[in-house]
């Protein structure tokens, strides 16, 4: 299956803007494909305010993450990759949600993949299904 990142993303960009507030996303800056502002990066990461009045041309899409925006005055092309999205949340009041380090980065994956020659491990068995009760 392909990663539920870029949809989150998508459908908590539209609920904090249809709740009038500001969505903002926490990024990890050293991510390789990164395209930010690094006068603004600390401690290796990056907030970005993503708001319709903030950006331009903005396009939330599976693999990345572009817009337009003013840094200190200075027009800038950003692009973030969603892999490198940590977190999406609202300005005004922090409901967002961030965002677990379990997926792999897809130049990570790509370089355990050609490196990695064992098969794989056979897959487990199904577990037993759930079942119901009657509880009165």
């Amino acid at each position: 299956m392909t990663s539920n990142r870029p949809y989150m993303i998508r459908a908590l960009y539209e609920w904090i803007t249809d709740n009038r507030m500001t969505p903002h996303l926490l990024v990890d800056a050293t991510h390789p494909q990164a395209v930010v502002p690094a006068q603004f990066v600390e401690d290796g990461k990056i907030v970005l305010n993503i708001s319709p009045t903030a950006v331009r041309a903005l396009v939330l899409g599976n693999g990345d993450i572009e817009f337009g925006a003013r840094f200190g005055g200075v027009a800038m092309e950003v692009r973030v990759p969603v892999g490198a999205v940590l977190g999406i949340y609202a300005r005004e009041n922090g409901h967002g949600i961030l965002f677990p380090d379990e997926e792999p980065r897809m130049d990570d994956a790509q370089e355990t993949e050609d490196e990695s020659t064992a098969p794989e491990p056979p897959p487990k068995p199904p577990k037993k299904r759930p079942t119901l009760k009657v509880v009165k």
